[in-house]
């Protein structure tokens, strides 16, 4: 059985601007890391603004810890010219969190539909390649409940299992936000819960 994944790729910073030039036409190649659609639309038209004057602006996305929202779009180009060849390449270096928007302007040469796929791979390859690509960890995060007596033994449990403790308030009751990489959470929520006298909260179901 396969183990469920619990990282994931992504970039912290944008890529520096790249240009790809073919039979006049010119592609510039940018990378943003982005968490919301928000963002996205935001990079778009930010882009739009400072490429006024060009053609095309044609771009993939890809959000979430599980690869699970993502988007192509050919703005204007024939279809699954130009979406589609960027979107490969992020499912090339297998990343998330990410927009990559290729920016066309038309040297008066048509490149052809093989042309055009080309273009668009290549320039969203070279905008990802001046990026430095993080591998990052899908943590849950539980909130742990004791009354002070019981500190010195969450505190040993949590050294010893070498996890992060996020916010921790040590008084005569103490609470203790942890994040736990995914791959172990049901072990170590199972774990506390069997600690007498300690009481282990998932973030989903705190009451505020």
């Amino acid at each position: 059985m396969e183990t469920e994944k619990d990282t994931y790729k992504t970039i912290l910073k944008p890529s520096k601007e790249v240009l790809y030039k073919e039979k006049g036409s010119k592609f510039f190649g940018y990378a943003f890391p982005v968490t919301s659609e928000e963002k996205i639309k935001e990079h778009l038209e930010d882009l739009k603004k400072q490429h006024y004057s060009a053609r095309h602006w044609c771009y993939a996305w890809q959000l979430g810890k599980s690869y699970e929202q993502y988007r192509a779009n050919d703005d204007g180009e024939p279809s699954n010219s130009a979406g589609m060849p960027i979107y490969g390449q992020l499912q090339s270096f297998d990343v998330t969190n990410i927009l990559v928007v290729v920016v066309r302007y038309f040297g008066g040469t048509k490149l052809g539909v093989g042309g055009l796929i080309q273009a668009y791979k290549t320039t969203a390859q070279m905008a990802l390649e001046t990026c430095r690509i993080h591998t990052k960890t899908i943590d849950e995060i539980f909130f742990i409940q004791c009354e002070y007596p019981e500190m010195n033994t969450v505190m040993r449990i949590l050294k010893d299992e070498n996890i992060k403790i996020v916010n921790q308030k040590l008084e005569l009751s103490c609470e203790f936000e942890i994040s736990v990489r995914k791959k172990d959470a049901d072990r170590i929520f199972e774990l506390f819960e069997n600690t007498y006298k300690v009481k282990i909260i998932k973030e989903e179901d705190k009451k505020e």
